[in-house]
């Protein structure tokens, strides 16, 4: 049957591990059961009409039954006719042998409509095991869509979470360390530059005084003093 080729091409499909060079298992599966339906609505249909011929033919049967009895009873009363002198006792077997005919052709057509009936009943129980094939096809393939669209929602959370720890643990520490590192290098390096900025910032007097030392000389000749006061330098010189 066409539907299991489809339901075979959706587990292959779902089976199948290059999911990048295929379509969509969820969109396959998906289109595999709006096939199913409408397969069931046809399967439903067409029982619907099988099962309208088998009750025309099962009526067709009960009328030709009838019809049957009835050209019996007639001939019985035909001859019964004929017998009591009612009727022409010849035109009487004449129409009791017709009624008869009649009754053979009934029989033939109680038969045909029974036939007919046969195999309409069992072209019914053929189409109602179709169509429980289907729905249970449905059901089925339903629940597994609900399956699978979970295992994709899983499977999707767990690729952006590895994608993103294997991002934390590859290239992204290590980027984070080096823009750290990058970032303390050109942090001693501006500290420097401000450190050569100020001492190239210092006044011609700051130079002048630094190299006048006035306050080494003013140290000396306090010192000068205090010799000439003690007589340490009259000593010497003496």
């Amino acid at each position: 049957m066409n539907i299991f080729r489809r339901l075979f091409k959706i587990g292959e499909a779902e089976a199948n591990s290059a999911i990048d060079k295929m379509e969509d298992p969820i969109k396959l599966t998906e289109q595999g059961i709006r096939d199913l339906k409408q397969d069931l609505d046809k399967n439903m249909e067409a029982l619907a009409q099988v099962k309208a011929l088998a009750i025309r033919a099962r009526n067709d049967q009960e009328e030709y039954l009838e019809k049957k009895e009835d050209y019996h009873n007639k001939a019985i009363l035909i001859l019964k006719k004929g017998e009591r002198g009612e009727m022409d006792k010849t035109e009487a077997d004449r129409l009791a042998r017709e009624a008869l005919i009649k009754k053979e052709e009934s029989q033939k057509h109680v038969e045909r409509a029974e036939e007919e009936a046969r195999k309409f009943n069992e072209n019914v129980s053929q189409l109602e095991r179709n169509i429980q094939t289907i729905k249970a096809s449905i059901s089925n393939w339903e629940n597994e869509l609900k399956t699978l669209k979970a295992r994709v929602k899983v499977s999707n959370a767990t690729k952006i979470l590895n994608k993103q720890m294997a991002e934390i643990d590859s290239s992204s520490t290590v980027s984070m360390l080096e823009r750290m590192k990058e970032k303390v290098a050109q942090e001693e390096a501006l500290a420097e530059a401000y450190g050569d900025i100020a001492g190239a910032t210092k006044t011609i007097d700051d130079e002048l005084e630094k190299a006048a030392n006035s306050t080494e000389t003013k140290a000396e000749d306090d010192l000068s003093k205090l010799k000439d006061q003690l007589g340490i330098n009259k000593d010497k010189n003496s």
